[in-house]
């Protein structure tokens, strides 16, 4: 399950990346727009700015803007940054991987084994499905 960090980050990048390329988007817009909690919001888009994902400016014309191609950023990028791992076992994360402390072998794990091919399945639509792919969907 994602949190709402990450689900108000999608659906940030989302209004962002609807509007206007040149346009500046200010946080209390996408707040009022997504009914989402300004100061968390706030944090939200400052660690998308950090991460490269925006840019920002101060001021009149200020605001937010997307820093990269909504047709390369997937998913994957924006679930790994607000969430951290996507595996749903410590022991099948590829990013975050730790050892379970209830296991003999990993090898040998029956229950890793199905989870395996459940990350290898959520990490396969989370990485072809870009922001641009969003953008569409809501139309």
């Amino acid at each position: 399950m994602i949190s709402n960090r990450c689900k108000y980050a999608l659906k940030s990048l989302i209004y962002i990346a609807k509007q206007d390329k040149e346009k500046n988007v200010l946080s209390s817009e996408i707040s009022k727009e997504e009914g989402i909690p300004k100061k968390f919001l706030e944090n939200i888009l400052r660690d998308l700015k950090n991460a490269q994902f925006l840019t920002s400016k101060r001021g009149a014309k200020g605001g937010y803007r997307l820093n990269k191609n909504p047709e390369k950023v997937t998913l994957i990028e924006i679930i790994r940054l607000m969430d951290g791992p996507i595996a749903l076992l410590p022991c099948v994360s590829i990013m975050y991987h730790q050892t379970c402390d209830t296991c003999l072998s990993e090898e040998g794990c029956t229950i890793r084994d199905v989870f395996v091919e459940v990350r290898d399945a959520t990490l396969a639509v989370y990485q072809k499905t870009t922001l641009a792919a969003l953008v569409k969907r809501e139309k």
